[in-house]
């Protein structure tokens, strides 16, 4: 004989009842596993993306390691330059007021360049 339930006064069998149960926990888990598999995606992502920056960020490192000792060598030839005596600071001032001139005609050049 079948067992019935009584919900919202409606009769169901607990065959019934349990499909439909079933169902239900089935959609559900379908439902779970999918949004696992997204984020599982998204984590994967995440990693990829961290181990990206991090290469770049260890390269940026060896750059700016790089330029470092090449300024610190450039001023270290400037400051013998500039203690080797009186006609030497002469040329040092000539070279840069001819450097800034430089600059300066370039910076026109392109202003004048790119508002054409």
């Amino acid at each position: 004989m079948a067992n019935w339930n009584h919900r919202n006064g409606r009769t169901m069998t607990s065959e019934t009842t349990t499909d439909t149960l079933d169902r239900q926990n089935q959609q559900m888990t379908e439902n779970l596993a999918k949004k696992i598999s997204r984020l599982r995606d998204l984590a994967v992502d995440i990693e990829t993306e961290t181990k990206d920056s991090n290469r770049y960020l260890d390269r940026m490192d060896d750059d700016f390691n790089s330029t470092t000792g090449l300024l610190s060598g450039t001023m270290n030839r400037i400051n013998i330059m500039m203690s080797s005596g009186k006609g030497n600071r002469k040329i040092c001032c000539y070279l840069i007021v001819a450097l800034v001139l430089v600059f300066l005609i370039l910076y026109y050049l392109f202003s004048w360049l790119t508002s054409s």
